[in-house]
């Protein structure tokens, strides 16, 4: 059997019609219709259309004449012996088996399938799960079921329909088309239909607007118009919903009995999707919902508030507390949404959401709030600086810190001080001097065992380690490392790996390998990878892969960090200018010279923005230094390769040429122009030159 089971539009009359094209068997093909609800007429008409691809016995076609049940026990039998004795194999196709609501016609098909001889097979189309024995024949390999994620089109399917209609849109015009209708093959057919010249005369634009009359046209009649008036109105007020289950929908909309109607529509395919096997989860088709909020929006415009008030109040009951913020949100209720935000922020971040995140700040923004909230605006001046946005992050601080200057203080203590001396810090804005004051001040406010803690202990351990005071800073860093690992946040992934960076400067590369390994844990275990922050990480880890002498590994890992530095702005100007001297120092190891100019670039330009950052602007003098000292005209943007860095290390040892090659396994000979290569590469003309500059860059330890 191959179940063709999928809501309407999704072109399952056009796929068994080209699998009847291509295939060398008969089809006898049906389309049900409302007639057909009768097992006799059923019988009849699945006898006539078999008849035409094999004569049947005319007695049988005489007993079809039987009503009703006596039809099923006497003709059903013989006529599954006809089909069995058929000299021929065939394919019988039922379309449109939706139609058949009444049991008995159900029955004739279930028996039917049993007759099939091998080599047939019966197909259905129906848009919803009929009631036949699927079940069963899964778990005898006997079916092949086809639903809607296999219809839907993908972006070259799409692509082809609409050049199929004279049209070629743009790209990104078929890619976001293709999002929108999530591959529904009849809602592309109307984006066609619904094009339009573009202004500037390149070819139609192929949109798809969510008044489309076509399209809701389309939804009316062969949708909605098939529902009884009361799904029609549970499902119109479903629409405010992302997604629903049964105890949302009983809360949301105050009644009883959603989940029996929830599963009901979504085995009819009515566009309702589940969304776990359980079938505890829904959600609606995009155009459909869009065409029901319209339609709520329009008949009952202030239901749809009462809907999301009472959605947020039953999702924050239930733990959901980003679905909360966004009902809340809809419901205009800023009070419970900024407290949720407040509340739900921070682990959004911790688990990755970043996207999560901005549309709520950008809620609160769009509605003037964040001066009431600020909390929220303090959230805002965080993520926004995280995220690489210092117009953002200045803004939504300044907020905060004109509400402090007003006096506004609750029992003489603001509670925001402390979170807002820890923005303070991490912005960086008025140097490191003031940067060390703001997290002193944040860390005597901090709960202890806090995020804000752990974050505190890290931004004073950086400014003091900026400063010079590196014994402090160290210590600092430890702490912040210690609380950040127990809360998996990526304050640890940060502190280790300046305390690496830290035992690197005193030589103890060992210790600079256990600390990174750790902060690369953290990276793991948090799925802290693609953060911003972890760029700091994978460079500490290129480094550390240049003095092993992996230089495959240390290019991966400068990869990864260069794909993040594009979010390190002057919104973290501590961290965007140390990430970047890291890697500088890597790839003047690999005497990458271009590179290495490149970031430094990047390195003026933030010095220049944010001048005051203590030993971070002579480091970057220093490293000017040693890329000037290269010759630049012989170098170019070569790299050592992995045997050259093996031989650099032996250059600092007492071993002659002949006795390097016989611990490598090379001649002396090859050893020689290895040696000659690195000397060509560094810019210098002898051994001990070479030596020395490989200990300044790191390579060697001393």
């Amino acid at each position: 059997m191959v179940a063709v089971l999928a809501p309407p539009g999704y072109g399952k009359t056009t796929l068994l019609a080209a699998w009847a094209e291509r295939d060398p068997r008969s089809f006898a093909w049906l389309t049900i219709g409302h007639h057909d609800n009768d097992p006799a007429v059923l019988l009849r008409s699945i006898a006539a259309t078999l008849d035409q691809i094999e004569p049947l016995d005319p007695a049988l076609l005489e007993t079809l004449r039987l009503p009703g049940r006596a039809a099923i026990d006497a003709v059903l039998p013989q006529l599954g012996s006809a089909v069995s004795g058929a000299s021929l194999p065939v394919v019988l196709v039922l379309d449109d088996l939706h139609l058949l609501q009444r049991w008995d016609c159900l029955e004739v098909v279930a028996k039917l399938i049993d007759y099939l001889p091998p080599g047939s097979q019966l197909a259905i189309a129906s848009r919803g799960e009929p009631p036949l024995p699927l079940a069963r024949l899964r778990a005898e390999g006997r079916v092949l079921q086809i639903g809607p994620e296999d219809l839907a089109m993908d972006q070259h399917e799409a692509h082809a329909l609409l050049a199929n209609a004279g049209l070629h849109g743009d790209p990104g015009d078929v890619s976001e088309l293709v999002r929108r209708t999530e591959g529904w093959p009849v809602a592309l057919q109307f984006a066609a239909l619904s094009s339009r010249p573009s202004r500037h005369g390149r070819g139609p634009k192929v949109v798809l607007a969510g008044d489309d009359r076509f399209l809701n046209d389309y939804l009316q009649v062969v949708v909605l118009s098939r529902l009884p008036s009361r799904l029609v109105t549970f499902l119109t007020r479903c629409a405010v919903l992302d997604r629903m289950s049964g105890p949302l929908c009983d809360a949301a909309l105050a009644t009883t009995g959603s989940a029996d109607l929830l599963e009901w529509l979504s085995r009819s395919n009515m566009l309702v999707i589940p969304l776990d096997r359980r079938r505890r989860w829904y959600r609606l088709h995009p155009l459909l919902r869009e065409l029901l909020r319209a339609e709520l929006e329009r008949e009952e415009p202030d239901l749809a508030s009462q809907l999301a008030r009472r959605a947020a109040e039953w999702c924050e009951r239930s733990n959901l507390r980003a679905a909360a913020v966004d009902y809340a949100m809809l419901a205009g209720d800023a009070d419970r949404a900024a407290r949720l935000v407040v509340d739900v922020a921070l682990p959004t971040y911790v688990a990755g959401q970043l996207s999560t995140l901005q549309p709520w700040f950008d809620w609160f923004e769009r509605h003037d709030l964040a001066g009431r909230h600020p909390s929220v605006a303090l959230l805002g001046g965080w993520l926004n600086a995280l995220a690489g946005h210092p117009a953002a992050a200045e803004r939504w601080t300044d907020v905060v810190e004109g509400r402090t200057r007003d006096g506004i203080k609750a029992d003489g203590v603001d509670p925001i001080d402390g979170p807002l001396a820890l923005v303070k810090a991490l912005l960086c804005r008025h140097g490191v001097e003031q940067m060390q004051t703001d997290a002193e001040v944040a860390l005597s406010l901090a709960p202890a065992g806090s995020a804000l803690q752990a974050t505190a202990h890290l931004l004073l351990g950086i400014a003091q380690l900026l400063a010079g005071d590196t014994d402090p800073a160290g210590q600092r860093l430890a702490d912040a490392a210690d609380i950040g690992e127990e809360l998996g946040i990526d304050t640890a992934m940060v502190a280790l790996a300046e305390r690496s960076i830290l035992a690197m400067s005193g030589g103890d590369w060992q210790e600079a390998e256990v600390l990174a390994e750790r902060a690369r844990g953290v990276a793991r275990r948090e799925w802290l990878e693609q953060y911003a922050t972890s760029a700091l990480l994978y460079a500490v880890m290129a480094r550390l892969a240049i003095h092993r002498g992996d230089v495959p590994r240390a290019r991966s890992d400068l990869a990864h960090a260069e794909g993040l530095v594009p979010k390190l702005t002057d919104a973290l100007p501590h961290l965007a200018v140390q990430v970047r001297l890291e890697l500088a120092r890597g790839y003047l190891a690999l005497t990458d010279v271009a590179a290495a100019r490149t970031v430094l670039g990047e390195v003026d330009s933030l010095l220049r923005r944010r001048p005051q950052l203590g030993s971070l602007r002579r480091q970057a003098g220093e490293l000017r230094g040693q890329l000037g000292a290269m010759r630049t005209g012989t170098i170019g943007a070569s790299s050592l390769t992995a045997a050259e860095v093996r031989l650099l290390r032996l250059l600092g040892t007492h071993y002659s040429f002949r006795e390097m090659g016989a611990q490598l396994s090379l001649s002396q000979h090859t050893v020689k122009s290895q040696a000659m290569s690195i000397y060509r590469k560094f810019g210098v003309s002898s051994r001990s030159e070479a030596v020395q500059h490989a200990r300044d860059l790191g390579l060697l330890v001393q």
